[in-house]
């Protein structure tokens, strides 16, 4: 992920301090799965420490890995809108340490206060641009003839 798409790069300091006061620690093991395709979107997490592959599941076929995230990055994004139901899932690759968040109150916090409330909007839609680029390349690269003809 490009470092403008991480917490550190994207949010100025006052900010992730006003949404660090919302986290509590989490540690997952490797094979935890954080969220499953199709289900309610109710948190999130920034990796401190470990990998987090993004998956998404094909009929008739193991899920498709499309992108692997680690430390600063943001792991969910369906939270952020409706109708807050995840789109890919997501597994520990690693040993996790990451900070979560309750997507509720994270959205009240926004609703509280517009300027706050545009600079995650920003965030979450940089995230989310940047994972649509990624899933359609990596899908490319598994199911078209010629995948995506970046190499």
């Amino acid at each position: 992920m490009t470092s403008t798409t991480t917490l550190a790069a994207a949010l100025p300091a006052e900010y992730r301090e006003r949404l660090s006061a919302l986290a509590r620690d989490v540690s997952f093991d490797v094979g935890a799965r954080l969220f499953e395709e199709g289900l309610r979107a109710d948190r999130f997490w920034i990796i401190r420490t470990g990998t987090v592959a993004l998956d998404m599941h094909v009929p008739g076929r193991r899920a498709a890995v499309i992108e692997s995230l680690g430390h600063g990055e943001l792991v969910g994004c369906s939270w952020h809108f409706g109708p807050h139901v995840w789109q890919l899932g997501a597994e520990a690759t690693s040993p996790v340490r990451a900070q979560e968040f309750d997507a509720e109150a994270v959205r009240a916090l926004c609703a509280d206060d517009p300027e706050f409330g545009r600079a995650v909007a920003c965030w979450v839609g940089q995230v989310v641009a940047h994972r649509l680029h990624a899933t359609r390349v990596r899908l490319l690269d598994l199911y078209a003839p010629y995948g995506s003809g970046t190499r």
